[in-house]
């Protein structure tokens, strides 16, 4: 009998937010993966009021970039992210163009590994991309340089 574990292929990381006016709770879990991230939560608005869970899929190169705030002694740590798409965007919980997600204290180390996980994929997409930005020079051929003027008669 084989008795390797079988290792999951994505890290699961319990979140709260809160919408840009504060009147929304989001609680949820952010599942990285090679591929991008998985966002499933639920809103609670006022306290009161629930909604269905909510599943939103980001791509890896949907994410402009990731970053882990420690914050205070494993209190207030954050992770912030910034998407490439506003349409994704809008889906997901977001205060002034970037997903916060509070980190639980518990969550801290978990969070980390996630997010540096995160960034080596998104590094090691981005060099076997070409380059963004191709000049419009190169999009020319040089054979203008040789073309004749033109005679009126």
């Amino acid at each position: 009998m084989n008795d390797k574990k079988i290792k999951p292929q994505f890290i699961g990381v319990p979140f709260k937010a809160a919408s840009s006016n504060g009147m929304t709770e989001y609680n949820g879990i952010a599942k990285f993966s090679p591929a991008g991230i998985v966002f499933e939560f639920e809103s609670v608005f006022i306290g009161l009021i629930g909604s269905e869970v909510k599943e939103v899929q980001v791509a890896l190169d949907e994410i402009l970039d990731i970053k882990f705030r420690k914050g205070i002694y494993k209190l207030f740590a954050q992770i912030q992210l910034r998407l490439k798409n506003f349409t994704k965007l809008s889906q997901l919980p977001n205060y002034s163009g970037k997903v916060k997600l509070k980190i639980k204290r518990e969550d801290f180390e978990l969070a980390q590994e996630a997010v540096a996980k995160l960034q080596k994929d998104l590094t090691e997409q981005r060099e076997f991309l070409p380059p963004a930005h191709t000049p419009i020079s190169s999009l020319f051929d040089e054979s203008e340089d040789e073309t004749k003027e033109l005679k009126n008669d």
